[in-house]
């Protein structure tokens, strides 16, 4: 008893159940329940998604990474090599892949004439491929995985500066920042045993943020209470499970800077007990 307790009547203490009982505030989420987690910059691939932007990125490659081969410590079979799988995926993505779209495209026509066309005996459309450029020889499969191989050792070997990788083209370009406050976790709650298996992710925005703050209404007058602040995602609430069937219900929020951010989740229940 302590004054200040908003129970404290003259002459008795208010207890559960009373008419005008105030139950107790939850207690703080314990300082261990929490960490900073270290945030890196958030790159999109280097490598381009349009095979227009691709074409260039290799001719880019291929043009610069033999001027940066002694610097990164390159020998001079792993740069032949690498020419070679540029020289080749060029040349099939920029002549070869144009050319049998070409002949696609008339094949297409071709078929149109045949079935409507009028006029003499038809001739039918032959692929031929387009001439090698000097240089320029098939390789063995496997020519792009080869130069993202060769890519990674270059990052890890310590000796690519930034001024090189941003010649070579391989680093991606600075990802947008989301909007933090449209974010809302999407959490789920299963029974499994005697624990509730708590799943969430970041989904995709790990970068900016730092947590997701969970808390749960135990069907015990209490109301939403916290839980956990997390830094991993997925969870098992292990509070022991009430003899009497009760649900659960769970929501959370993300945490970015010490503060929540974005939208509260859709609340989750699970039944729990006999």
């Amino acid at each position: 008893m302590y004054w200040g307790n908003p129970n404290l009547r003259w002459n008795y203490l208010l207890e559960p159940g009373d008419p005008g009982y105030v139950p107790p505030s939850p207690p703080p989420i314990p300082a261990t329940e929490t960490k900073t987690k270290a945030k890196k910059m958030k790159h999109n691939s280097y490598f381009p998604g349009k095979q227009t932007d691709q074409i260039a990125w290799l001719v880019n490659f291929y043009e610069k990474i033999a001027g940066h081969a002694t610097a990164l410590g390159l020998t001079t079979a792993q740069v032949t090599a690498i020419l070679a799988d540029c020289a080749w995926l060029i040349y099939v993505l920029q002549n070869w892949l144009n050319a049998v779209r070409t002949w696609a495209q008339s094949c297409t026509d071709a078929a149109n004439l045949a079935q409507t066309g009028s006029g003499g005996v038809q001739t039918l459309p032959v692929f031929t491929a387009p001439e090698l450029p000097d240089g320029t020889a098939p390789v063995t499969l496997g020519a792009l995985t080869r130069i993202f191989a060769l890519v990674q050792q270059i990052k890890a070997s310590g000796k690519c500066t930034p001024d090189i990788a941003s010649d070579l083209g391989i680093v991606g370009s600075e990802a947008a920042t989301p909007d933090l406050s449209a974010l809302q976790p999407a959490i789920t709650a299963k029974v499994n045993g005697n624990v509730v298996d708590l799943g969430w992710g970041w989904q995709g925005n790990a970068a900016w943020l730092d947590a997701c703050e969970i808390l749960v209404d135990r069907s015990d007058a209490k109301g939403y209470v916290p839980l956990v602040v997390d830094t991993t995602p997925n969870y098992n609430d292990t509070q022991v499970f009430p003899v009497a069937k009760t649900i659960w219900t769970y929501k959370a929020i993300y945490r970015a800077n010490d503060r929540q951010v974005g939208l509260w989740s859709n609340a989750v229940s699970v039944t729990v007990g006999a």
